[in-house]
């Protein structure tokens, strides 16, 4: 192999990572990156995009309406991200709110009434069908009575975001509904913590906003991951990066699997955009 290779090289930036790394991604241009990408990894709350879909594939089907209002009630309440937990019982929203809520901020309570309302079954067969063998939804949210939450592998999750860019998911609209809400992520741990912030920001800056992310990230104790579609002028890429097996299992923004993925996503990044829409 090529020793200043992709793939050398983001192998030479992990090197001093404690734990292991996984990697996928696609350019659309025929160039496929994998490291570690069949290994399994424990989701966290990256299975919550799966969650989102079979609430789509329902809404496509006119099985559920988006707008079928849903309630908070004490039963459903459990600890960890979001903002229902530290809300009264009883608020009621729309089934698109709570998915809303569910990928935005990461709300455990919100993914927890849509688990009750899609069926755990459900959400694994439509995995099984859109061809990720290696993806399970084990148990609902709840960190008392269960350690596991999901599985997943990089190419699994990278596999995901495939179909999503390509507007394959059930239909053009719905991919470009579930598009959006991902563009809302709030936690973009790994992906773009290392990317020049002057190209996400119009805001701020009042200059056209040329880079923009639909994403899904997860942490627990076992796992730091993040995966996504990365926008681009020059096209779309897929990235799928997860962590395991790391020394430390503090949470923290500084934690290392963040980062060495950081490095690892810029790298991709600049190898993109240097070759104006490609990796290789």
């Amino acid at each position: 192999m090529n020793k200043l290779s992709l793939e050398s090289r983001i192998n030479a930036e992990v090197y001093n990572f404690s734990g292991r790394i996984g990697l996928y991604a696609n350019d659309f241009k025929g160039n496929i990156i994998e490291i570690n990408s069949d290994d399994k990894f424990e989701t966290a709350s990256t299975i919550k995009v799966f969650v989102l879909a079979e609430l789509y594939k329902q809404i496509h089907e006119n099985k559920i309406n988006p707008h079928k209002i849903l309630k908070y009630e004490k039963e459903n309440y459990v600890v960890g991200s979001g903002i229902l937990r530290d809300l009264d019982y009883g608020v009621e929203m729309t089934a698109k709110s709570f998915a809303t809520l569910m990928i935005i901020i990461s709300d455990n309570i919100a993914t927890n009434v849509l688990i009750d309302l899609l069926g755990i079954d459900n959400i694994n067969n439509t995995c099984a069908d859109l061809g990720l063998k290696d993806t399970i939804l084990h148990n609902k949210i709840d960190f008392e009575k269960y350690s596991k939450l999901g599985t997943t592998t990089p190419r699994d999750y990278g596999r995901f975001f495939e179909l999503l860019y390509k507007k394959e998911l059930w239909s053009k609209e719905i991919s470009e509904e579930m598009i959006d809400i991902l563009k809302k992520q709030h936690y973009n741990t790994i992906l773009t913590r290392d990317l020049p912030q002057y190209f996400l920001d119009s805001e701020n800056t009042g200059d056209e906003e040329l880079i923009s992310i639909a994403s899904k990230s997860g942490s627990m104790d076992a796992c730091r991951n993040d995966g996504g579609i990365v926008y681009t002028p020059y096209g779309g890429y897929v990235i799928s990066l997860f962590t395991k097996d790391f020394v430390d299992n503090l949470y923290y923004n500084d934690h290392e699997s963040y980062r060495f993925g950081g490095k690892v996503s810029r790298l991709m990044f600049d190898q993109y955009i240097s070759l104006e829409g490609r990796f290789k």
